[in-house]
């Protein structure tokens, strides 16, 4: 048990001066964490604890915490999904107005917080490369899981704000001076990082346990990437390898059942364990209604479901009291608890594996094998298939449709909402009506503050 806590301990030092450090590109001392990183890589045990502390940060980091600086939620609300409950919050209607300031602190929160990831992920892919003392197997094992977290922080990075600095060490004074990187590189980057990951963690025995990295959740990843980069027959490729994993993956019929810790229906998961005291989510925490709710559903969207739709029934809550009522997001229904972990945070999960598949396929020309990924999903939903309600449907309706269902699958998860508007170039279209929309508002702006300490990073257009 001390051992333990001594681990714990010199893990917990490093990433603390990891991040004093990360927090600013400029003004950085001499590194003084090479004794500790020492220490830290020098066996599996504490290698291991390195990597198990970089997936508690991703609990508590603004960008992948499921607060009200993650991805998800100011993602949510630059789409037609969420919306503040009241104006009183100028950092949430700065994203649901589309008219964000480059000074807006949850932007900020945001963008920080997904560079300290990669900067711990560069610290582990260091000590391990300088390391004798950790075993070849688990040194291949945790470059695997930590190349896919630095991958997975920069596809939101390049999605998020265009061109950004490709950063992959811990030296500090040649990172405070770091110029933006085209989108090109950084996809090339992510499709590296991702290739390494599934060779390296290829041979490793599978955990029953959906919060580590596997050759899967890379694999579902990859195929993400590509269904972005708009190369169709790589993402089918890829998604059939995930959707082929029958035994080990599943769409789950009872909804209430996805979002279950370890549930078949998820790739990749984070747990509560590496918060605090308590042990809800911190989506539940964010998302559930209450008097004292930020966040809620538009009404558009809310409308925009049928009334058979097992969603709208299972995932969609109404709160109301004497001031206000609203629908939020129910997927979580933990909202606070202590000593009981009911749910994980879902990242990946299988639905969105059928979608890729369906959305690659319907623009090969594969109609009725799109039209099969997608009744997978609808049939869940207690809706009417394609193949028996329209059998015939075009190319363009069929492609709508998948977006469609995405949104109303995947809404308040991970901002595929708002990235699917971007990557289909329908922004303009949907939410012009609603916001002051400018087509330079598909990014977001680079931080004032970080602009200020690093003069090479360049701010994007119409900020």
């Amino acid at each position: 048990m001390l051992r333990n806590i001594y681990i714990r301990q010199l893990f917990i030092l490093l990433v603390i001066l990891i991040n004093t450090s990360c927090e600013d590109f400029v003004e950085i001392e001499t590194p003084k964490h090479k004794i500790v990183s020492a220490t830290v890589f020098a066996e599996d045990e504490t290698a291991i604890s390195a990597m198990t502390g970089i997936y508690n940060e991703l609990f508590n980091a603004d960008f992948s915490g499921g607060w009200r600086s993650s991805v998800s939620v100011l993602s949510g609300l630059s789409s037609d999904v969420l919306e503040p409950v009241n104006s009183n919050s100028v950092s949430n209607a700065e994203f649901n107005q589309n008219e964000i300031s480059p000074n807006n602190d949850y932007n900020f929160n945001l963008w920080s917080s997904t560079f300290n990831i990669i900067y711990m992920t560069n610290a582990l892919l260091e000590g391990l490369s300088n390391s004798e003392g950790v075993s070849e197997e688990v040194s291949l094992r945790l470059e695997g899981e930590a190349s896919f977290i630095r991958a997975f922080s920069y596809f939101y990075l390049v999605n998020l704000y265009g061109d950004v600095p490709i950063i992959l060490s811990t030296d500090y004074e040649q990172n405070s001076l770091v110029t933006r990187n085209n989108r090109e590189a950084v996809y090339e980057l992510i499709i590296e990082d991702l290739e390494a990951s599934i060779v390296f963690l290829d041979s490793h025995t599978e955990s029953e346990d959906r919060t580590r990295v596997n050759k899967f959740v890379a694999t579902a990843m990859l195929a993400r990437v590509y269904l972005f980069m708009e190369d169709w027959e790589k993402a089918e490729i890829l998604s059939n390898q995930v959707l082929a994993e029958t035994s080990k993956y599943e769409i789950l019929e009872n909804l209430d059942e996805v979002f279950l810790p370890n549930s078949k229906e998820a790739i990749w998961q984070i747990s509560p364990i590496g918060g605090n005291v308590l042990t809800n989510t911190n989506e539940g925490s964010v998302y559930i209604g209450t008097s004292r709710s930020s966040i809620k559903l538009s009404d558009q969207f809310v409308s925009s479901f049928s009334l058979e739709d097992k969603r709208l029934d299972q995932w969609v809550g109404f709160y109301s009291d004497t001031n206000r009522a609203f629908h939020f997001p129910f997927k979580y229904k933990d909202r606070s608890s202590t000593n009981n972990i009911t749910e994980y945070s879902m990242v990946l999960r299988l639905a969105e594996q059928f979608f890729i598949r369906a959305e690659a396929r319907a623009r090969t020309g594969n109609l009725s094998g799109a039209i099969a990924d997608l009744d997978e999903i609808r049939s869940r939903s207690n809706l009417e298939t394609i193949s028996e309600s329209n059998p015939g449907i075009g190319q363009e309706q069929l492609l709508e449709l998948i977006q469609e269902e995405r949104k109303k699958e995947l809404f308040s998860e991970w901002g595929h909402r708002w990235l699917d508007l971007k990557r289909t170039n329908r922004a303009s279209e949907i939410l012009s009506p609603f916001t002051s929309w400018e087509d330079t508002d598909v990014l977001y702006p680079i931080p004032e503050e970080d602009r200020m300490k690093n003069p090479n990073l360049t701010q994007n257009d119409g900020y």
